[in-house]
């Protein structure tokens, strides 16, 4: 399978899956594969029109889906939608920590220090907060898988973006360290980076000044020349990673541009080399 094909064999009937930021954009479509491949899925947004609707279109799928307004750097709202969720749908299988913002643009000394922390509380503490309300669960019934949505921008360095890339590569670190910790009780976990998606996140940073400013009109020059990444990609990604056909990656970090099939052909070579992972070089 290549890591943009769609496994057509995937099913997840009988699977309870939770999607946060799955409102709009690379969440929703997220949702809507989970749905049609027959996952019961919990969507988790702040807004509940945009909620209303994914829901609404996962119908068309024939699948189920549930909103649960929620904001995933409250730790008493998560807890209590993780609760809510066992009680209406099941057992946690699946959790797809999405949620993200794109953090304030402008040089680190001259950030407004509260926007900076609170895209750091969105793109970091969110999936802690959401990974710590159900690996217990997990570890209980000896199985389960998270995936978190990160970036190839936490790989490098990003002027005028210090919030989003630290953010971005915090949760590759955390990625591994859930899947090291986990590893023993059955449980697997992804850090993926969509690629450049369109989504209104992308959308606001071209229309805005700061984009000509500080990226020389990077967004609106990739959005215009039509260079971005369906969401979908990003979506069937999830759909195999939730299948479990990739538990042998657990830990590492997934394009959506990554040849899966030529990955689980070197399973034991990328373990033992420590490959798709943050590592320092010397």
């Amino acid at each position: 399978m290549n890591g943009n094909d769609t496994d057509q064999g995937i099913s997840l009937k009988e699977q309870v899956a939770i999607v946060t930021g799955g409102g709009r954009g690379i969440g929703r479509a997220i949702v809507l594969a989970l749905a049609k491949a027959g996952a019961a899925v919990a969507v988790v947004a702040r807004t509940e029109e945009q909620l209303a609707e994914t829901v609404d279109l996962t119908k068309g799928t024939g699948g189920h889906a549930v909103a649960f307004p929620a904001d995933v750097t409250d730790r008493q709202a998560v807890e209590h939608v993780v609760a809510q969720v066992e009680r209406q749908m099941g057992f946690v299988d699946l959790l797809v920590a999405n949620a993200g913002l794109g953090g304030p643009a402008a040089p680190l000394w001259e950030v407004e220090p509260d926007e900076w922390w609170r895209c750091i509380d969105v793109n970091l503490r969110g999936p802690f907060l959401c990974a710590r309300t159900v690996v217990p669960g997990m570890i209980a019934r000896h199985r389960g898988r998270i995936v978190i949505t990160a970036s190839g921008s936490g790989l490098k360095p990003g002027p005028y973006a210090s919030a989003y890339v630290v953010s971005k590569c915090a949760v590759i670190r955390l990625t591994e360290n859930l899947a090291a910790e986990t590893r023993e009780h059955g449980i697997s976990a992804f850090a993926i980076t969509p690629g450049f998606v369109r989504t209104a996140m992308t959308e606001a940073a071209a229309e805005s000044p700061e984009d000509e400013k500080y990226f020389g009109g990077f967004f609106r020059s990739r959005l215009s020349e039509g260079s971005d990444v369906p969401p979908e990609r990003a979506a069937q990604l999830v759909a195999f990673l939730a299948s479990g056909k990739a538990d042998v990656l657990s830990g590492r970090f997934i394009s959506v541009k990554d040849d899966l099939s030529e990955m689980l052909s070197r399973a034991q070579e990328i373990q033992e080399n420590e490959l798709y992972t943050m590592r320092l070089n010397k």
